[in-house]
């Protein structure tokens, strides 16, 4: 990750082939236009999105050369290469940036007289599937399986994922990847990926209730046009189709109960399609008698 970062810094800004450096002795003077990187904490950051690395880029600038304005321009470079662009290392596995800002003030180097600041990055690496269980699939219950009658078994798929799954390849075609509830360690781009965010359950009657189920997609596109367009793309189709096949055979449907899109939201850490998908099942009745007895009381003579 560390050779990958520091390349790619490189060809970034080509002032700084060969000038990009780990954190320097105390005594080292560094020479004009380079960069140096360190690595800080790391931490678990989600289910889906696997753990964060931070890492920080000095960015360092002779004064004389434009000092604090010279910078700035390398940081606007920087944030529009790196931001939600996924990598990847000599030994394929994949990881994304997100820019979290600077973290300190602007300042000058004590010992080289060079201008610089701390631009942090949250370095997000998915970790390896879970292979116990088939696809990375979710446990489902009963009443959500396409057969309500069945039993709750370990690594038994959600059947309403395999669904939108089917459905999503479906829409864009085999160019895409479309993952099931996290991404994986060598994930690649164009995909999307579905993850289960809620279960709700409302009595319809006495004979049935409606299931509802939330979703988040992530649409990662190859450039920021192809995911807004993408995404766009998905919610008009979802709002206008209204269903998506469960199981055809059966004609079983889930019914899109509402569909949105937030092109502000980031593709690979919080998704930016929200979905509530609905559908009503029948509920098992006792298999009893509708009449457990009858009682002959016959009436008095008076």
């Amino acid at each position: 990750m560390r050779a990958t970062i520091k390349s790619k810094l490189a060809e970034i800004i080509p002032e700084w082939k060969g000038q990009v450096y780990d954190l320097p002795p105390l005594d080292l003077i560094l020479p004009g236009s380079c960069a140096v990187v360190t690595f800080a904490e790391e931490v678990q950051k989600s289910s889906w999105a696997g753990y964060r690395r931070i890492v920080k880029v000095w960015p360092y600038a002779r004064v004389s050369n434009g000092g604090f304005e010279q910078v700035e321009a390398w940081t606007q470079q920087l944030i529009e290469a790196l931001h939600d662009v996924r990598l990847e290392d000599k030994e394929g596995h994949a990881f994304t940036c997100i820019y979290l800002g600077a973290s300190d003030s602007d300042r000058i180097d004590t010992l080289s007289g060079l201008a610089t600041r701390a631009i942090r990055f949250g370095i997000y690496v998915p970790e390896p599937l879970d292979t116990s269980t088939s696809n990375n699939a979710l446990l489902t219950s009963s009443v959500a399986d396409a057969n309500p009658s069945a039993t709750l078994e370990s690594g038994q798929p959600d059947s309403w994922l395999t669904a939108l799954h089917d459905w999503t390849q479906e829409q864009l075609g085999n160019e895409w990847t479309i993952y099931k509830e996290a991404w994986p360690a060598g994930y690649v781009a164009p995909a999307v990926l579905w993850r289960l965010t809620a279960s709700n359950f409302a009595a319809a009657g006495t004979s049935a209730f409606d299931v509802r189920k939330q979703w988040i997609g992530h649409v990662y596109g190859r450039n920021a046009q192809e995911t807004q367009r993408i995404a766009t793309g998905l919610v008009e189709r979802l709002s206008s189709q209204t269903r998506i096949p469960l199981d055809l055979a059966d004609r079983r449907y889930l019914t899109v109960s509402e569909a949105s899109v937030d092109l502000q939201a980031d593709a690979f850490l919080n998704g930016q399609i929200r979905l509530t998908l609905l559908r009503r099942v029948q509920r098992e009745l006792p298999n009893a008698p509708l009449i457990r007895e009858v009682t002959n009381k016959p009436v008095l003579d008076y």
